[in-house]
């Protein structure tokens, strides 16, 4: 039994505990979430989606063998212990090359799912609902005798010391990483679909002579009523996903993975995991914690020093200069969109973080405010849950430290949730 077999375990003898899915390449929140790790003596879920780490580098540059290799690299610089240290592929599946004709997009996805499973990712969110380029008609089956297809790759991918993978299966609508201009509204899936996809993939699975993988299908990705867009929030109504809740209490061995739960209360996040959405995904809220930090840090710069990095103004310049990122997520005049580039939750600035421009900059930042203790007065004016910790004790009063802290606050959220 691993890690998420406990959490399977603990929903269905009516212990709802939770495990919380970090989706992010951001080192600054890497090392926030395996330090948040180690405080908490608790082991971290942390994957990568297809966009993000696929067989041609994906917007990260990486494979999923250097994903495996980066994180853990974080991980043994910490004194994190690699085995509690748990790898995810998040909708694996053809997404990425959609626009194609399915014979040629689902073998890139196998070449994907076979890269993730022998780099030792052991959790495999399988996830092919979106129609191929060829694709004329598109019946209900088709999802699953697909997914299943890529779980037969995944099999056969596993060498003879490797851990079985856990699978995850189906999806969740709008697409992950937040809701598009002008999107407003959600449906919460209806149990009768939910049990229609159980059963579809159940059945592919078994026309494939998968019955032990299917034994490792842990977990049901559907749509609880979470979602995030530019400047709003679907809170959780529980009341509306009651039935959800129910119905996954009669299906043995498998519990929800909910999506885009980022800026859910805690309240609202801890309700999901009681109604056995016991995997909680988040991503973005983290690099927007982390871009709150750095603009406080440049307004305490600005105060201190006669020539600022001017961080902001390299993000927005990032940004225009390369507006692929942002321009659909996006709408409304000059102005809102000028908004939205630094503020929005859906925070696409999260993809310029990398850029070599915005690096140095970054590390001119750090290099401006030094080492030594910041004013008190200066950090109680921009970032007053930190100074409180510092006044406190339970803070060190460093801008790195500052930045780890206003991501750790945000796991701190999960965690109340997820009942560590």
């Amino acid at each position: 039994m691993n890690y998420l077999d406990f959490i399977i375990s603990s929903q269905k003898f009516s212990q709802p505990r939770g495990v919380t899915s970090v989706c992010s390449a951001h080192p600054f929140v890497l090392e926030a979430t395996l330090r948040h790790g180690l405080a908490h003596h608790a082991p971290v879920l942390i994957e990568a989606t297809c966009n993000q780490v696929n067989q041609f580098g994906g917007y990260t540059g990486m494979t999923a063998e250097n994903f495996v290799q980066y994180v853990g690299e974080i991980a043994d610089k910490l004194g994190f212990p690699r085995e509690q240290l748990i790898l995810g592929g998040d909708h694996l599946g053809p997404l990425v090359w959609s626009g194609e004709p399915a014979a040629v997009a689902m073998d890139k996805a196998k070449t994907l799912v076979r890269d993730y499973v022998k780099a030792g990712f052991t959790k495999i969110h399988l996830d092919c609902s979106m129609p191929c380029a060829d694709d004329r008609e598109f019946p209900p089956e088709l999802v699953p005798q697909r997914a299943a297809e890529l779980a037969q790759v995944a099999e056969a991918a596993l060498g003879s010391q490797q851990p079985a993978p856990r699978y995850v299966i189906g999806t969740e609508v709008p697409p992950a990483g937040g809701a598009k201009a002008g999107e407003n509204h959600l449906t919460v899936t209806n149990p009768a679909d939910a049990a229609q996809t159980i059963e579809l993939t159940r059945q592919a699975f078994a026309a494939r002579g998968l019955a032990s993988a299917w034994e490792r299908v842990i977990a049901l990705v559907v749509q609880p009523g979470v979602e995030f867009g530019d400047d709003s929030v679907h809170e959780y109504d529980r009341p509306a996903a009651a039935g959800l809740a129910r119905f996954i209490e009669t299906v043995p061995g498998l519990i929800y993975e909910a999506h885009s739960t980022d800026y859910q209360t805690a309240a609202a996040l801890r309700a999901l995991v009681e109604d056995h959405f016991g995997i909680l995904k988040v991503g973005p809220w983290l690099t927007f914690a982390f871009r709150e930090g750095v603009f406080a840090l440049a307004e305490i710069e600005k105060t201190l020093c006669e020539a600022p990095s001017g961080i902001r103004d390299t993000l927005e310049g990032a940004m225009l200069t390369n507006p692929a990122h942002w321009k659909k997520h996006y709408g409304g005049n000059e102005q809102a969109q000028k908004l939205a580039r630094s503020f929005s939750f859906s925070d696409r600035i999260r993809y310029y973080w990398s850029t070599p421009e915005t690096q140095a900059t970054f590390e001119n930042l750090m290099r401006n405010l030094g080492d030594k203790a910041l004013p008190l007065t200066l950090v109680s004016q921009h970032l007053p849950q930190q100074y409180e910790k510092i006044r406190s004790g339970a803070l060190e009063n460093h801008p790195r430290a500052l930045l780890l802290d206003r991501v750790s606050a945000v796991l701190d959220e999960y965690a109340f949730a997820c009942g560590i």
